[in-house]
Order: C-alpha cells, then structure tokens, then sequence
C-alpha cells in the first residue's frame, strides 16, 4: 500500500470498509470503517485503528480491554474502495466477548 498516495482509498467518501481477517485461522472477525487518519494511524503503528460512526472519533482496536490487534499486512480490493486487515488478534475481537462478531448465524 502506498503510504504516500492515500486519498486513493477516498474517492468515494470519507470512508472506508475495512474487514478484519485473523492470520491464523482466516476467519473473518469484524468488519469496521476507516477514514483518513486512521488509516495512516494503522500505517505508523501496526495496530488498527478505526473510526466510529456512532462516536465520530477514531478508536484504537484493544486500547480499553487490551484485546489488540497487530497488523501482518493490509490490502486493498480491486477498486480500492474496501480493505482487508489480516492480523494476529489477541483475546475476543468482537465487544462481547465472542472471538468473532460474527457469530449470528441466519442461514
């Protein structure tokens, strides 16, 4: 990723969709929303860092409950409009307490 050519990733608002993939087992633990600054937070520290919507302020993955989540690499897809994060994940992902925040099964 070009750290240096970033507003790529904006061209299509002031976010972006990042999913969060465990390096491990490739399960796919949370999807949540960057914008420019936690994106280039992520880039200089290796931890995720996201923005939330409900807050409007950007929040460090694991700051409060020590659930962290280091970054082994950060992709973007084919029109550069949505990430991947594989990470090595420490501790539950989602603010429940699940490992994932997926786990509602519908179908």
């Amino acid at each position: 990723m070009d750290v240096d050519n970033l507003e790529r990733y904006f061209r299509k608002g002031d976010l972006i969709p990042c999913i969060v993939q465990e390096a491990g087992t490739g399960e796919v633990l949370m999807l949540a929303y960057m914008n420019r600054e936690s994106l280039q937070k992520t880039l200089e520290t290796g931890m995720t860092w996201f923005y939330s919507r409900s807050r409007r302020e950007l929040w460090n993955k694991g700051a409060t409950s020590g659930h962290v989540q280091k970054v082994l690499s950060l992709r973007a897809d084919c029109d550069e409009d949505t990430l991947l994060a594989v990470v090595e994940q420490t501790g539950p992902a989602c603010h429940t307490g699940s490992h994932s925040c997926f786990f509602n099964t519908i179908r």
